[in-house]
């Protein structure tokens, strides 16, 4: 059994013969363990026992696991006995990986050859000796389209002889219809959870990458996947392809009827989450240092586009950016609005559908789609079916506003909206009516997705934790990029908006920390944008404006003495809070809604590195009369004006989305000169006061705030409805100074956001796999564990 099995290896730290088949083969011939048993027989500390004491006992089990692998592999795996073989080899792999490589010593291990290994049995020369990593690898590879044990055999009858597994063309096996593959194979639970404990294996041996700590440099590509993904692995497109059909086809629903779930086990998911995992981790790849791996070329009768430049050696991301069919796109694009939306259908139908839970794979998965395919990212674009990204997006980051575990998901939903609204057409979607009723903690309101997107960054700003402030010029650059586009905002949203402005242009928050007044710029950005380009639809804005426009006569008169400098800080010791929230005027929430609630203490979360600042993470494109982008000059390249600080942006506090340091936790950047490097001084004010954008609104208040007075004496007028009927019937026309260009923000590839998602990525992965806990308790040097 295997018991005696774990307590023989821990007797013999005495080296045991690798010809003492005896002894080894009892790791793997019990039948009927599963890999919660083998963690279980197998603990930690023994195996870094052996590690240490008896390293020649450790090798040769490693070896001998991937031998049995190996030769599973080449037989086809016919019989019950060899798949039970295989399957514990694989338990066993997956059990000891991390511990190799938590040491340094022993990282390299995989990466030997084995003497008498070679690719060709003995007899050879071990100048053809693969080293260990790759036999493992193809082997994996090879017994995930291995008939009758991952795929569907298509021989008829038993009598034929069995199909040879290297004659076998492994894409008439693609596990499921989708992107170049039209055959939908017959479910097989069997099948499913077979191949889910291969990728789970796949997938611990590409996590050496939690085992280094994040580094800068972005051409230490993870060997593993390096060569998973190499033209050496025959079956690179049919996995490519298995992959990402069976998570886009993926329904929880169970088979369109609701409740269903709940009458049968359903082992498809565990599939999909292994695949959506895998998928991420082979295209965790920087395209900031490459040709950009997009290929645009003209449509083959392929799948993929066939087209020169041949892309990155990556397979998996050289297939991912040239798939190019419109019916392929809207598989993806249904698949994966499909899964992000189902725990929203949770919400409002409890318990109508499984509820997943690897939504962050998803969101991953989908920035790597936008990314690395641009014909993609424009079809996402094209109809209205980005909307069925962007509620669930809202939703998340709505929901997780709150809660301190969740800041990684907080980003890459930020991320998204930023990579969308660099694109007209995002700006132009979101005018569409909003009448999903999703149960949201928003106040109610009646209008667009463009209201319904304005509203969740207001909540966000005001009710989310410290730890969010670095993404306020993210979601502030999203508002102006789209800002141009939106044709009537609802007053909810247009209140929220001055709200904003209101609360950014107090004195002590503008004088607190150097790049404060951004938001300011940003907010004023939008205003300008919608009055120049819009201003015949907003009329709830324009009146929004006119009802605040001392907040506006304030910022053109901001004092700029050392004194009025030092009285604006001093007020600051009376606001303990960043933003009030008493004057923004919450309405109801929205029925059946539960409030963003905070993480439970003790959740464990893992630590993120920094984002780089927006001026790193975008460059201004300006778009032109014909609608066409082309991108400017960076300013970096001019040196600043004597006396100005740089831009504020990268100096000062860094933009770091997660302080690694716990002496970092107590940094707020709304704080006053935290490193007591920092004062405000009237040069310094001076320097950006004269360059706030207030002159179309200024005559904008210039020309329709006496009119509007008049008519409140005129007719005694309180109501608004009346006002507003005014300014809906009013013009502008010739009284504004001449509309400035439109200035777009688009997030550009760089090291850092490519360093960020790994380090999320992992982070992830390392969380949701409890069951069995595959590297907890491991020096994990990638990122670390906190608990909330």
């Amino acid at each position: 059994n295997g018991g005696s099995a774990s307590v023989t290896m821990y007797v013999s730290l005495q080296p045991v013969e690798a010809t003492d088949d005896a002894f080894w083969d009892q790791f793997w011939a019990d039948t009927a363990t599963s890999v919660q048993d083998v963690f279980a027989l197998v603990p930690a500390a023994e195996i870094r026992a052996v590690r240490e004491e008896s390293p020649s006992n450790l090798a040769t089990l490693c070896y001998k696991a991937v031998e049995k692998l190996v030769q599973g592999a080449e037989s086809g795996c016919h019989t019950e006995k060899e798949r039970q073989i295989v399957l514990n080899c694989c338990r066993l792999l997956t059990r000891i990986l991390p511990y190799i490589f938590e040491d340094p010593d022993w990282r390299g291990f995989f990466w030997s050859t084995v003497p008498g290994a070679g690719r060709g049995g003995g007899d050879e020369d071990d100048e053809n000796a693969r080293p260990l990593a790759e036999s493992l690898l193809l082997a994996v590879a090879d017994l995930l389209f291995c008939p009758d044990f991952t795929v569907q055999s298509h021989r008829r009858s038993t009598v034929d002889t069995a199909e040879d597994i290297h004659s076998i063309d492994s894409c008439e096996y693609i596990w499921e219809a989708g992107v170049g593959f039209a055959h939908s194979p017959q479910p097989n639970y069997i099948h499913d959870l077979n191949r889910t404990e291969l990728l789970k294996l796949l997938l611990t041996c590409f996590s050496e990458a939690m085992y280094l700590p994040p580094s800068s440099d972005s051409s230490n590509t993870n060997p593993w996947v390096q060569f998973f993904c190499s033209t050496e692995n025959r079956h690179a497109l049919p996995l490519f392809t298995s992959l990402l059909n069976v998570v886009c086809a993926y329904d929880p629903v169970g088979y369109g009827i609701p409740y269903n779930h709940l009458l049968f086990s359903d082992y498809r998911e565990p599939l999909v989450e292994e695949a959506a995992q895998v998928l991420i981790v082979t295209l965790d790849y920087d395209s900031s240092t490459s040709s950009s791996p997009t290929v645009d070329g003209t449509t083959t009768g392929t799948a993929m586009d066939d087209v020169d430049p041949p892309g990155p050696d990556n397979l998996f991301v050289n297939y991912l950016s040239r798939i190019h069919r419109e019916e392929d796109f809207q598989f993806i694009l249904k698949g994966v609005a499909r899964l992000l939306s189902n725990p929203l259908v949770q919400t409002y139908l409890p318990n109508s559908a499984k509820k997943i839970q690897f939504h962050q794979e998803l969101l991953v998965l989908f920035w790597k789609l936008c990314d690395f395919n641009k014909k993609f990212l424009f079809f996402v674009l094209k109809s209205s079916d980005v909307l069925d990204i962007l509620v669930p997006i809202l939703y998340f980051l709505n929901d997780a506003r709150a809660d301190q575990s969740r800041v990684g998901l907080m980003h890459i939903g930020v991320f998204i909206l930023l990579l969308l609204s660099g694109e007209r057409n995002f700006g132009v979607r979101l005018n569409k009516p909003y009448s999903v009723r999703v149960p949201m903690d928003i106040p109610v309101f009646t209008g667009t997705h463009a209201d319904l997107l304005i509203i969740v960054f207001h909540k966000i700003i005001t009710s989310g934790h410290q730890r969010l402030q670095p993404l306020f010029d993210c979601l502030l650059t999203i508002v102006v990029n789209v800002s141009p586009y939106l044709k009537s905002l609802s007053m909810v949203a247009a209140n929220k908006l001055l709200h904003l402005l209101e609360a950014f242009s107090t004195t002590w928050f503008l004088f607190s920390a150097v790049q404060n007044h951004h938001l300011v710029f940003f907010l004023l950005e939008v205003f300008n944008n919608i009055i120049q380009y819009q201003f015949d639809g907003n009329s709830n804005l324009v009146y929004a404006v006119i009802r605040k426009r001392n907040v506006f006569h304030q910022l053109a008169n901001l004092p700029t003495d050392s004194q009025s400098i030092q009285k604006g800080l001093q007020r600051k010791k009376k606001t303990p809070e960043p933003i009030s929230r008493t004057n923004s005027q919450d309405g109801v929430s929205m029925e059946g809604s539960r409030p963003a609630a905070p993480a439970e203490p003790g959740t464990l979360k893992t630590s993120l590195v920094a984002t780089p600042g927006i001026d790193k993470l975008t460059e201004k494109s300006q778009v032109s009369e014909d609608g066409t982008m082309r991108s400017l000059e960076p300013e970096s390249s001019q040196p600043p004006p004597e006396g100005n600080p740089p831009s504020a942006v990268s100096d000062g506090e860094p933009w770091s989305a997660e302080a690694t340091h716990p002496q970092q936790d107590r940094r707020r950047l709304s704080s006053a000169s935290s490193s007591g490097q920092w004062t405000p001084t009237p040069d310094w004010v001076m320097s950006w006061k004269s360059k706030l954008p207030l002159q179309t609104i200024m005559r904008l208040l210039q020309v329709l705030v006496p009119q509007v007075e008049k008519i409140c004496i005129d007719k005694g007028l309180t109501d608004e409805s009346e006002i507003l009927k005014f300014l809906q019937h009013g013009t502008l026309v010739g009284l504004l100074p001449v509309p400035h260009p439109i200035l777009i923000r688009k997030y550009q590839a760089n090291s850092g956001t490519a360093m960020w998602f790994r380090t999320y990525m992992w982070g992830v992965i390392y969380l949701r796999n409890v069951d069995p806990p595959i590297w907890y308790d491991t020096d994990v040097k990638l990122f670390e564990i906190q608990r909330v």
